[in-house]
């Protein structure tokens, strides 16, 4: 839907008349109670178009009947909570109040319409992307403030690059007292354990992040961390694969463990050398295990570090020589 969609919007309240200027009465809930509420065809003009005056409402025309109305409520509505009151919505049920739908000619629900100034100015058909509703929601309700809880977190993850990591666990901390499971908030809380090289209790925090948040890109590269760090712990003494390495440089296996050794250490432009050395001498070694290890690093240090830009001109360097 673009805005030429919403040209009769100037003739709704007077094509309804006085059947709009009810208040309340019909069950409408007021809008002021919460960012999402129902709304009738008596309660529109108040709750919705002169309510718009003020704030961006969003109008959800539904049916009980239309399941993909079923699947974008709880996309919709988690969007406009987490829009922190840029929005509101209203949700109005077509066929007890089929007026509006009517007048403004919607005819394919799922139907999203924005309202700014008492009309219509946006909208869309059909179930939406998250990110989509996302950015519709921004574009009719202006940017997203940004939340205490969303604060602390950017402020504990830039401490974690600069490696500070004391004073970054006590932002995650406090993220964690707002909102306990916060994934986030728990990733970055495991970065620090890794920080100060305690891999146990990395371990067991990053175990606490609900399953079904382990998908998100802080998750990935935490866990891909915590893995490097594991097989490094177990490494011992790094000096043995410097010996071995100066012994036969073709000791591939020497200079895989002492990449992961490195890494660890935080050596990371030294151990990127390493498995660029085994990338240089024998692509096919332990099926591309080099190249695939440096890809496991950059995935664990996130593609913004130096090291992760040092290792990706390396590696272009090597393969397309």
């Amino acid at each position: 839907m673009s805005n030429g969609d919403f040209s009769m919007g100037d003739s709704i309240g007077a094509g309804f008349g006085g059947s709009m200027g009810g208040g309340n009465a019909g069950g409408g809930n007021d809008a002021g109670d919460g960012l999402v509420f129902d709304v009738t065809t008596q309660t529109f003009m108040q709750d919705v178009m002169e309510a718009s005056r003020g704030q961006t409402i969003l109008v959800d025309f539904w049916a009980p009947w239309c399941e993909p109305c079923k699947q974008l409520t709880p996309i919709i509505e988690a969007a406009v909570k987490a829009a922190g009151g840029t929005v509101k919505l209203a949700k109005m049920n077509i066929d007890e109040n089929p007026e509006v739908p009517g007048q403004m000619g919607i005819q394919s629900i799922p139907a999203v319409v924005a309202f700014k100034d008492g009309q219509p100015v946006d909208g869309f058909m059909g179930v939406q992307p998250e990110s989509q509703i996302k950015a519709f929601i921004e574009k009719v309700g202006g940017p997203v403030p940004v939340s205490q809880i969303d604060q602390l977190l950017e402020q504990g993850e830039a401490l974690v690059v600069a490696q500070d990591f004391g004073q970054a666990s006590e932002f995650f901390g406090a993220a964690m007292q707002i909102e306990q499971d916060n994934p986030r908030a728990l990733v970055g809380y495991a970065q620090c354990f890794l920080g100060a090289k305690d891999v146990v209790k990395a371990r067991e925090v990053l175990d606490m992040v609900p399953e079904d948040q382990r998908d998100g890109e802080h998750y990935l590269a935490a866990s891909a961390a915590l893995k490097l760090a594991e097989q490094a712990e177990a490494l011992g003494d790094l000096g043995e694969f410097e010996e071995r390495i100066a012994a036969n440089p073709n000791d591939l296996q020497a200079r895989l463990d002492l990449a992961l050794g490195l890494a660890a250490a935080g050596d990371k432009q030294t151990a990127v050398d390493q498995l660029i050395e085994i990338v240089r001498r024998d692509r096919a070694w332990n099926e591309d295990g080099g190249r695939k290890q440096l890809l496991e690093f950059f995935e664990a240090w996130g593609f913004k570090d130096p090291a992760s830009a040092y290792g990706r001109r390396k590696l272009s360097s090597v393969l397309f020589s």
